[in-house]
């Protein structure tokens, strides 16, 4: 009688294909084809480090470069700790230079930084843009405000001239309702300050910058009849009946002083 052997039956078409266990019984591998294969750690589905879907890389130190940007930011925004100030644009130059593709233009910004209770500043900045240069004015003129004691914090307590360069002003006290008389660039300065009250002239140079410098040079020479006093050791009253003030004239009026 002859030995039957078996054969292997083929595979039918569209099947998984099979393999062997280490017994020798087939099983489908069709798992293993479905399952991801493992990229190593931190690169990304091209093979390279720092991919689309790396976890480091470029990606994530600009990302911590722009969460940097913002503390820093942040923190600028508390210079002026959390008072309002007004600011007056006072002029805007434009330049331009003639170069091989055309025209550069650049632009000049001079602005008036005040808070309205007696401190002002000014600053000049310039940029390729109008809105930069204005940044740049306005934190310049924030680093250079002064203090200027007001009578009543209405007026100036005395008179008082300025001059820088070309430019000479003087500046007046007035008593109340007058409101400010003064030009372009001095009533900027004024309205910034918190003054109500004073009537000033300019007798010379128009030019803006040189009119801001000296009536800054004028509101710097400005003093109060209690920093006087104290400078002197005297009393306020002693100070204003020199000046043919009464005496309970003098002792109301210096109590009134506040500045």
């Amino acid at each position: 009688m002859a030995d039957e052997t078996q054969t292997p039956q083929a595979p039918e078409a569209g099947a998984p294909p099979a393999a062997e266990n280490p017994q020798g019984t087939p099983q489908t591998v069709a798992a293993a084809e479905t399952a991801p294969a493992e990229r190593p750690e931190g690169r990304g589905p091209r093979g390279g480090r720092g991919g689309r879907g790396g976890g480091g890389g470029r990606d994530n130190r600009g990302g911590n470069r722009g969460r940097r940007d913002d503390r820093r930011g942040g923190r600028g925004g508390d210079d002026d700790g959390g008072e309002e100030l007004i600011e007056k644009l006072v002029h805007i130059n434009r330049v331009s230079k003639t170069v091989k593709g055309g025209k550069r233009f650049g632009f000049a910004a001079l602005v008036v930084v005040g808070d309205g209770k007696g401190r002002a500043g000014f600053g000049h900045g310039k940029a390729r843009e109008v809105p930069e240069a204005i940044s740049k004015a306005t934190a310049a003129a924030k680093k250079a405000m002064i203090r200027v004691p007001l009578r009543d914090g209405r007026t100036l307590h005395h008179d008082g001239k300025g001059h820088f360069g070309a430019g000479k002003v003087a500046v007046r006290a007035a008593p109340a309702g007058t409101g400010i008389i003064a030009g372009g660039p001095m009533r900027a300065v004024f309205e910034s300050l918190g003054v109500a009250d004073v009537v000033t002239k300019s007798v010379g140079t128009s030019n803006p910058y040189n009119m801001i410098r000296a009536t800054f040079e004028a509101l710097k020479d400005q003093t109060s009849p209690r920093s006087v006093a104290q400078r002197r050791g005297k009393k306020v009253a002693d100070l204003l009946g020199r000046g043919g003030m009464a005496a309970a004239e003098a002792e109301a009026t210096a109590e009134a002083v506040t500045e």
